[in-house]
């Protein structure tokens, strides 16, 4: 599992740097790229419990990567990605 690093402000060279390493916005923030029953992975954007809200470019990237056959989520706070980590890797999504 691994943590794509997207969030967060920068100043306009790190925003420069990231964007030519080719960082995408609405890529969601954390990835387990391990296949489960029909699913190749796991993509979760985290939100906070209270007040987060999706942007329309994670909106797009959650649809895309449904399209593909990923378990793409949202979840609100660490302990609601924990339970959807473990269920994935359980007894699988469906």
């Amino acid at each position: 599992m691994y943590h794509i690093p997207n969030g967060g402000s920068r100043t306009k060279a790190e925003a420069g740097r990231f964007k030519a390493e080719g960082v995408k916005s609405g890529v969601p923030d954390i990835c387990l790229p391990v296949a489960r029953e029909q699913y190749h992975g796991l993509y979760i954007e985290l939100k906070r419990r209270e007040g987060g809200r999706l942007s329309e470019a994670q909106k797009l990237w959650i649809e895309a990567l449904r399209k593909q056959g990923y378990w793409a989520i949202v979840c609100r706070g660490w302990e609601e990605a924990a339970r959807e980590i473990e269920r994935y890797l359980g007894k699988g999504v469906a």
